[in-house]
Order: structure tokens, then C-alpha cells, then sequence
């Protein structure tokens, strides 16, 4: 029997584990970064070990580390969670050859199918080697590892160089492991898997189907289980498939088989031999926890025969710290506050007051509605999120509600290439224009206790400007003696954190929160508060390009100084946050008149990496 598990990962995937572990009485270890050393996860571990360190490679990639971490706490099994070394054959042959249970698939299996060329020579298919004009569009992908990381679309023959060296580099960074291989990329298809749970007594269960084919930079964004609107032959040969590929290398524990669905046919991906971001959704239809089946395998325990019936429809929602109408710029900063209603679960590595950083992933939580139908969960999950409280960085949560209430979402219409379609339409501004309002009666109203309020002198109205949207609104009021007035506007009842205004005979809520001096939320807008005089030195050049997010100068383009000529979309040097590199680009043709990024540079939000003069 396993008695104390270390996970080998961080965030809300360890907390993850950790939680079935306190649920079976197991003692959890966790490791964690410098970077992470006041982590959620590493908080709520019965131990914790540092790895000294911030970027993954010198910390969560490092196997020889964790592997000491273990016995150093007296771990006696692995869990690695998904992602960072949960794919790697060397390091599952690390944990076993140190005595310790590795809860995972064989490492003869792993290297089998963690690499994608090997997986799809296996399954009989053949990389493109010699791409040519009649080849494109193709996908440029990395061998290891998973998440969209060292994947490109190239439909210009002219650009594949370009797209396999930062595939390359972005795997590398990402997995430890630079290979990368070309496919064709089918355009309009559906992205499906089938999670595939396995023993060592020869049983293997088919739980479902999923589909993920709501994708941002090839990372899935919404997930459901089953998989809607497939056909009973489709479904069998995926499941059929699924089986083929387990069965084929001995895998034991959890695996997912992933395809691609066109025309009526399944395409084989790739298999993942870790657990799934989007386990949860399989976990609510099915009623199973897999990580507590991941844990009985490994004691050696077997399957029952066949797996449990499935029951009703599961959706996942992966709320990121990001700006969808940014080029999905990560963000970060402090989360003030983070809170769904009651009935959805919410898988998070954070809490109320941490810190969303720039060394990982983006990704803040996981929310999962289950119901008896599809139209249902949807409706449920939506509007969970729309009523969650959401208090820090931008996010994608407004992303999300739209997307699930889109007609080609509800209707089961969707494929891979959603957002390339919808994205402008789904993060148009769309603000309350009574939040600012609501924010500045408030303010009106915790300012009032301090020597404000009503005199018996006429007065002109308050004034206060708040930026929504990328955009500036002006709101003024009055003190009289019944109260706080605003033109058109029936102040209902006005507090600190309530505000509740009433116009046309229609009462509405606005619940008001206040981090620091400028930043509001009100129910889910976001404002900031405006001083009565801009600053008059907070200016840039014409052409200037700032960062878009804090992260690290990763290289600059080849012969690029300054008074080199560019053109519009030129790429001048590439960031790299969260495990993302992320482009800049000329914003015109021009002269390059100032540059002051360098590789190897941290940069903040704003910091000003170079200047384009346009011709």
C-alpha cells in the first residue's frame, strides 16, 4: 500500500492530486521552485522541497532533483502529474530504480508513444519529410510534451524554416526536448480523445469520448465529455482505436488517444501516456476519480470487468490570467479574489491574495458544471462564470461566457478553427454602462464617513473618470438630502461594496469591490480610477513598441541594430512568458531608430523594447 506521494509538478495540478491523496489518507509531498515557494500547492502539502530555482529547466524539469526530493521526505511513490517530466521514460525508470512506485505507464510504454513521429509509426502512419506547395497548410509539432507548446501552422513554404526553429526552442524550453516533426493540417476539423484507463491484468477500459476542439495557440479553452453529435460507427472506431494503441505498447494506468474528426473519419494524433488537463469532465460523467484509480493500479489492484455506465453531459472552462483580445497576452499580479457558485467544481492552484507570476503557465483555474443533458451544463456553466467573482488580472472569463452561449457552440457546430473566426466578436467590449456609476458611489459613499456627504448649500456634482474598456467615462453626482442622486438614475442603495441603482422601474445589483486606489470591480467589469490631471510625462515616441506582458527577451532578429530599414509585420525579437514565446513584430515600414531589448533581458508591462519610425 502506498503510504506518502510526492508529485512531481506544481499549481493546480498538483493540488489536484493532493486532494484524492488526503481523501485515501495518503501524506503528500510537494516540490516547488523559488518562484513557487509560497505556492497554493506548496502550502497545502504535508512537506514540501525546494528546488532551488525559477525556470522549469533548473527546477520542475529537473528528474535527479525531484527524485532526491522524494527520499529526502520519505515519499514511497511518484505521481507527475501532467505536463513538465509526466512524459518522460528516463524519469519513471529514475523513480522505480530509486525504490519508489511510479503511479504512471511503463517507461517502455512512454517511449513508445510520448514521442508523436514514434506514436504514429506505430499506428502506421508517416511524417512529412519533403514538404512541398501541394503539402500546405502544414503543422510544424514537437515531438514531446503536449499543451499546444513547439506547435506552428505554416501555410507559406517560405516561412517552415522560420516556425521549426521557434517550435524548436519553445519545445526545448518546454519538454527539455527539442525534436519537432511536420503532418498536414486539417483544416475544420474536430479535435476528440478517448481517455483509456488500463491494469496490469490485462483489462482495458474505454471511458468516452471528449472534445476539445475550442483551442487558443493549439490549447484547449472549453471541454466536454462525451463528445456531441458522433456517430455510433464513428464512436467505435475511436474507441476500437483507443484500445488498438494501449493495447500495442502495454499500457497501464490512465492514457488519452487523441484524433482529429473530418469528413466522418477519425484521424490519429498522437497519445498521451499522463493524465489530461481535462480529466474532470470524464470524472463527472462516469462518477470515477481517476487519480484515485491511477493510485489502485499501481498498488497492483485490478478493473472491474467493464467500467461504469455514463451519466448525463460534462463541460470544463480553463479560466487564464490573459487578455484574449491582446493576442492572448498573459497577465499578472495579485489575485484578490476568486469564488463560483455553489454546484460547479473548481480545480485551482490558487487562492485569494496570491500572486499569478510570469515563470508558468497562465492558466488560473478549471471550472466544470455537470447536468443531465448537454444544453443544460452549458447553461449552468455559463452562467457560473458569469456570476463568479473574478478579482485581479484580466482574464478570458468574458471569452468564455460568450463562447458558450454562441450559437455555433450550442448547436454543437464547432471546430478547431473557432476562434480564428469569432474571436473580434467575442471580446468586443460589451461593459455595464452603469458600473461606473456604481463604482463612484461607493467611492462616494467610504469617502462620506470621513467628512463628506450632504451640506444645505447647493453645489455642482461630483465628478469622477474611470477607464472601461480601453475606453474613458465620466460619471458626476450629487449629495442631497435624501441621498446620493445621478441624473436618470434612482440610487436605490449605495455602500461601499452594494450598490443598487434603478432606472425604468428596473432594480439592478451592482456588488463593488476596491483593490488599492485605482483598481474597481464591479460585478464582472473591471474599471480604473482616473486622476482629476493626467500625468503629462507619461508619453512615447510615435512607433514605439512596449512590452505586452512581463516575461524575458529570448533573442532578436538576426543583423536587426539600430537604423536597420523594417517592414510592417517584420518580426524585430521575440518574448518568452509562461512558457509562450510571443512575437513583436514592426508595427510599419520603417526605421528602426532605438532598441533596447537584448537577450536575456526581464522586462516589465510597458517597458519600451524599441522605436519604429515610419517611412
Amino acid at each position: 500500500m502506498i503510504s506518502t506521494v510526492l508529485v512531481a509538478n506544481r499549481g493546480e495540478i498538483a493540488c489536484r492530486v493532493f486532494r484524492t491523496c488526503r481523501e485515501s489518507g495518503i501524506r503528500t509531498v510537494a516540490v516547488h521552485s523559488d518562484a513557487d515557494e509560497n505556492a497554493l500547492h506548496a502550502r497545502v502539502a504535508d512537506a514540501a522541497v525546494r528546488l532551488p530555482g525559477a525556470a522549469s529547466a533548473d527546477t520542475y524539469l529537473r528528474g535527479d532533483l525531484i527524485v532526491k526530493a522524494a527520499v529526502a521526505a520519505g515519499a514511497d511513490a511518484v505521481h507527475p502529474g501532467y505536463g513538465f517530466l509526466s512524459e518522460n521514460a528516463d524519469f519513471a525508470r529514475a523513480v522505480t530504480d530509486a525504490g519508489l512506485t511510479w503511479i504512471g505507464p511503463p517507461p517502455e510504454a512512454m517511449e513508445a508513444m510520448a514521442s508523436k513521429t514514434r506514436a504514429k509509426e506505430l499506428m502506421g502512419i508517416a511524417p512529412l519529410t519533403d514538404v512541398t506547395e501541394t503539402d500546405l497548410p502544414v503543422l510544424v509539432k514537437a515531438a514531446a510534451g503536449g499543451g499546444g507548446r513547439g506547435m506552428r501552422v505554416v501555410g507559406r513554404l517560405a516561412d517552415l524554416d522560420a516556425a521549426l526553429t521557434a517550435a524548436r526552442a519553445e519545445a526545448a524550453s518546454a519538454f527539455g526536448d527539442g525534436e519537432v516533426f511536420v503532418e498536414p493540417y486539417v483544416e475544420g476539423g474536430r479535435h476528440v480523445e478517448v481517455q483509456v484507463l488500463a491494469d496490469t491484468h490485462g483489462t482495458v477500459w474505454t471511458l468516452g469520448t471528449r472534445d476539445c476542439s475550442l483551442q487558443r495557440r493549439h490549447q484547449k479553452v472549453i471541454e466536454e465529455a462525451p463528445a456531441p453529435g458522433l456517430s455510433a460507427p464513428l464512436t467505435e472506431d475511436l474507441y476500437g482505436q483507443a484500445v488498438r494503441a494501449a493495447r500495442a505498447v502495454g499500457y497501464v494506468g490512465a492514457g488519452t488517444v487523441e484524433f482529429l474528426v473530418a469528413d466522418g473519419r477519425a484521424h490519429f494524433l498522437e497519445m498521451n501516456t499522463r493524465l489530461q488537463v481535462e480529466h474532470p469532465v470524464t470524472e463527472a460523467v462516469f462518477g470515477v476519480d481517476l487519480v484515485a484509480l491511477q493510485i489502485r493500479i499501481a498498488e497492483g489492484h485490478a478493473l472491474d470487468t467493464d467500467p461504469p455506465p455514463a451519466r448525463g453531459h460534462a463541460v470544463e472552462a480553463r479560466l487564464y490570467a490573459e487578455d484574449p483580445a491582446n493576442g492572448w497576452a498573459p497577465q499578472t499580479g495579485r489575485l484578490h479574489r476568486l469564488a463560483v457558485p455553489d454546484g460547479i467544481r473548481l480545480d485551482t492552484g490558487y487562492t485569494d491574495g496570491d500572486n499569478i507570476g510570469v515563470h508558468y503557465d497562465p492558466m488560473m483555474a478549471k471550472a466544470v458544471a455537470h447536468a443531465p443533458t448537454r444544453a443544460e451544463a452549458v447553461r449552468r456553466l455559463a452562467g457560473a462564470l458569469e456570476r463568479a467573482a473574478v478579482h485581479g488580472p484580466v482574464t478570458n472569463r468574458d471569452l468564455l461566457v460568450r463562447t458558450l452561449r454562441h450559437e455555433e457552440f450550442t448547436s454543437a457546430r464547432m471546430d478547431t478553427g473557432f476562434y480564428d473566426r469569432h474571436l473580434a466578436d467575442l471580446t468586443s467590449p460589451a461593459p455595464d454602462p452603469l458600473a461606473p456609476l456604481a463604482a463612484a458611489l461607493a467611492d462616494a459613499h467610504g469617502r462620506s464617513r470621513f467628512g463628506g456627504g450632504w451640506r444645505n448649500v447647493p453645489s455642482q456634482p461630483q465628478v469622477k473618470r474611470y477607464a472601461m474598456a480601453g475606453e474613458e467615462h465620466e460619471v458626476r453626482y450629487r449629495h442631497t438630502r435624501t441621498g446620493l442622486t445621478a441624473d436618470g438614475v434612482r440610487v436605490v442603495h449605495a455602500d461601499a461594496r452594494l450598490v443598487v441603482l434603478e432606472t425604468d422601474g428596473v432594480r439592478r445589483r451592482y456588488d463593488v469591490a476596491r483593490y488599492g486606489d485605482d483598481r474597481i470591480h464591479v460585478n464582472t467589469t473591471t474599471l480604473t480610477a482616473l486622476p482629476r490631471f493626467p500625468d503629462p510625462t507619461a508619453q512615447h515616441a510615435p512607433g514605439s513598441l512596449l512590452a505586452p506582458m512581463p516575461g524575458t527577451v529570448v533573442r532578436v532578429a538576426e543583423g536587426l541594430t539600430q537604423g536597420t530599414t523594417v517592414q510592417a509585420g517584420q518580426p524585430l525579437l521575440w518574448l518568452e512568458a509562461m512558457k509562450m514565446e510571443h512575437r513583436i513584430t514592426a508595427p510599419a515600414t520603417g526605421t528602426l531608430t532605438e532598441l533596447k531589448a537584448v537577450p536575456g533581458q526581464q522586462v516589465t508591462v510597458g517597458s519600451l523594447l524599441a522605436v519604429v519610425q515610419e517611412a
